[in-house]
């Protein structure tokens, strides 16, 4: 895999559709940087607690702005894959975006199969988690995450293995002229 120019790649998705995962297959396989910035690593440089760090940001914007600009901060400084929530909206310079769906049932599946526990709870905490995120970021940002039909690809991650998914970016990026296999 030979990069043909800069390249910065921005990968959203709701929880459970593969985010993590498929930003870390395409980073290791294109050789360049993962940029997944979140409250797990402000807690450890400020000195706090993950539950600490989502306790303050329940009141304090901060937090969010803070981890959201951070990270698009880091990605125009040098070629990366970028995985976060709102990557395809923030990261205005990607060249190229990458929305993963998956299905309400689909995603709290995955996440039953993760980390085990109760599925109906499952879907029931995802779907609050969802409503709660979408509303902060229609809040913060005036972004609706429900909406991502600008997005260069979307692709349904039911369909495929997360290594399907990484060849089908590698493609694009390829017949865009980013790449050499």
């Amino acid at each position: 895999m030979k990069l043909k120019k800069e390249l910065r790649v921005a990968i959203s998705g709701k929880s459970g559709c593969g985010n993590t995962t498929v930003s870390t297959l395409l980073s290791q396989k294109l050789g360049i940087k993962l940029i997944n910035y979140t409250f797990r690593q402000l807690a450890a440089e400020k000195g706090l607690t993950l539950a600490q760090v989502i306790e303050n940001a329940k009141n304090d914007d901060s937090y969010d702005k803070y981890v959201d600009t951070h990270q698009v901060e880091l990605a125009e400084k040098e070629s990366c894959v970028l995985g976060s929530r709102l990557a395809i909206w923030m990261l205005k310079i990607a060249d190229l975006k990458v929305y993963l769906y998956a299905s309400d049932e689909t995603r709290a599946g995955r996440v039953f199969n993760r980390e085990g526990g109760d599925l109906a709870e499952i879907a029931r905490f995802t779907a609050m988690r969802d409503s709660e995120d979408s509303r902060r970021y229609k809040k913060l940002y005036e972004i609706d995450n429900n909406k991502y039909d600008f997005a260069d690809l979307i692709i349904d991650t039911a369909n495929y293995s997360p290594e399907q998914i990484v060849d089908l970016i590698l493609n694009e990026l390829e017949k865009r002229g980013f790449i050499e296999k």
